[in-house]
């Protein structure tokens, strides 16, 4: 009996595992629907987009929203950004935890998780160590809306400091909390500086989130040859920098569009 009363407890746990993780596996997304599987291309294509930019190196990331589920979010398995796929990117419910997959994750995840919870309006992130912003992460000088580009930087991007808020491994963004408190430094912004880290961007597509990432990049170098000039800079006012977002994102969707198709044509694309 007492065998018999073993195996049927092994048949029950082997049955509830069977179908605890069919049940996992069914919350997972449809990756055929096709709005979806654009938004896959998006990540892939921006990973390396950003690689061949030299915004990522063999580190950060890109993610993007589920827009078949705002609650969940798409990003890739650990590795590096220029060799990333559609198959390596991994759906994570907004706790940053994978919804169906046991495949090992960047460990600042968090960044996109809260920064998705905090802003509904947004469809994508990136986490990148761009050189050339690391400079306004650490001085008292503020990366400014200069040029049409960086418009979306305002009077000044905010800073956030990792170790002001608790961070226990150097400066990694690597629990909710510290996601959510990069995500109420970057407020309702785009951009939010990581003091001797790197940045992050956000924006209203993946597509949108990348341009911002290379602008920052542009911008920052921008910002130091006008200083270094000498005299005075003359950076957008309030006014101009809100007519620009206007222009930017309520215009055609042409020039947009073909400056992705420029980006992924410059690494190589092959994918549909």
């Amino acid at each position: 009996m007492a065998i018999c009363r073993i195996a049927l407890g092994l048949l029950a746990f082997a049955t509830s595992g069977i179908f605890g993780l069919t049940d996992a596996l069914a919350q997972a997304s449809d990756r055929s629907n096709p709005a979806i599987a654009a938004v896959l291309q998006d990540i892939a294509d921006g990973n390396r987009i950003l690689y061949q930019k030299k915004i990522l190196d063999g580190l950060g990331h890109v993610s993007g929203r589920n827009p078949a589920n705002p609650n969940t979010f798409f990003m890739s398995r650990s590795l590096a950004p220029g060799l990333v796929t559609t198959a390596d990117l991994i759906e994570y419910d907004l706790d940053a935890k994978p919804v169906a997959d046991d495949r090992r994750g960047y460990i600042e995840r968090y960044i996109h998780a809260e920064i998705y919870r905090a802003r509904p309006e947004v469809k994508g992130v990136v986490h990148s160590h761009s050189p050339a912003i690391l400079p306004f992460g650490v001085s008292e000088t503020k990366l400014r809306a200069l040029t049409q580009s960086g418009w979306f930087l305002g009077d000044g991007a905010p800073v956030f400091d990792a170790t002001e808020h608790g961070a226990k491994l150097g400066f990694l963004i690597n629990t909710p909390e510290l996601g959510k408190a990069l995500a109420r430094t970057m407020g309702d912004g785009w951009v939010v500086l990581m003091r001797a880290h790197g940045d992050s961007t956000a924006g209203l597509s993946v597509r949108e989130a990348v341009a911002i990432a290379i602008n920052t990049e542009l911008s920052a170098t921008t910002q130091m040859q006008a200083v270094a000039l000498g005299g005075k800079v003359k950076y957008m006012t309030a006014e101009e920098a809100k007519s620009q977002a206007q222009m930017s994102r309520g215009g055609s969707t042409d020039g947009a569009d073909r400056t992705w198709q420029l980006w992924k044509s410059e690494v190589g694309q092959k994918l549909p």
